[in-house]
């Protein structure tokens, strides 16, 4: 590892906390000094002071830097269930509700749910838990700043209360950034918290074997209370629900029996 890089690498996960050591240096190296020469820079440190004083070429880089396949209400309808039918149901039982974003990647899940939260209880009502496996998309989950593309199917009135535009990028207002807690955790090997009124796994599950689905199924629904929901993407229907004394509240939601 060349020195310049070395020494970037240091700078950036101080700056950011994000360690690049956790990438494929050739790849990262290579895609990083594309951008850079492009903007006119000789080096990694020259590169990092100017991003150090100018947030929107950091924005760009942190851009750059993640293959972020996430976005905000991502499959609208699902969410408007949530919104509409699902929240409310659990508000009538109890006025604290316990959720997970569980394998929540770059944070936008998360912040969603915060977000729609926030227009129906006070966020001090509200525990979210969001978790995934790699400490990189959690450091940048807690940033809070996503380039416009991941904002395609958020609603106006939503855009404008919990965002801040920066030029192409937004940045997640501190009121819905301070209400979710980033954990680093891993689904298949380390044990759950309890007592979710909400579990939130979506398009994670179909990465795993059916032996590893079926453990991970068993231990959500453990972690659910009673009558708590588990909200699953769109390819992930769980068949035999019932094994795990779950049953379908709505397409892609199982109530905790």
């Amino acid at each position: 590892m060349s020195n310049d890089y070395e020494q970037f690498i240091g700078k950036l996960k101080i700056l950011t906390g994000i360690d690049l050591k956790l990438y494929k240096e050739a790849q990262m190296k290579r895609r990083l000094t594309s951008l850079y020469e492009k903007k006119g820079f000789k080096s990694f440190m020259d590169y990092y002071y100017h991003i150090s004083t100018n947030r929107h070429s950091l924005n760009e880089l942190l851009d750059r830097m993640t293959i972020n396949v996430s976005e905000f209400y991502r499959n609208q309808k699902r969410w408007d269930v949530l919104e509409k039918k699902i929240i409310p149901n659990l508000l009538k039982k109890n006025k604290k509700l316990k959720i997970w974003s569980a394998a929540c990647s770059t944070g936008e899940e998360p912040y969603t749910i915060a977000m729609m939260m926030a227009k129906l209880v006070p966020l001090s009502n509200v525990t979210i838990l969001a978790t995934d496996i790699d400490e990189n998309v959690l450091a940048r989950a807690k940033i809070g700043i996503y380039h416009e593309r991941s904002l395609n199917e958020v609603p106006l009135d939503v855009k404008k209360k919990y965002f801040k535009q920066d030029g192409e990028y937004y940045w997640v207002t501190d009121e819905i950034k301070r209400s979710v807690t980033f954990k680093k955790h891993n689904l298949l090997a380390e044990p759950f918290e309890s007592n979710f009124d909400l579990i939130i796994c979506r398009n994670v599950l179909i990465y795993f074997t059916e032996e590893a689905k079926t453990m991970l199924y068993e231990k959500f629904s453990r972690a659910l209370k009673q009558d708590g929901i588990l909200f699953v993407g769109s390819t992930e229907q769980i068949f035999s629900s019932g094994n795990y004394q779950l049953e379908s509240e709505d397409t892609f939601f199982y109530r905790k029996k």
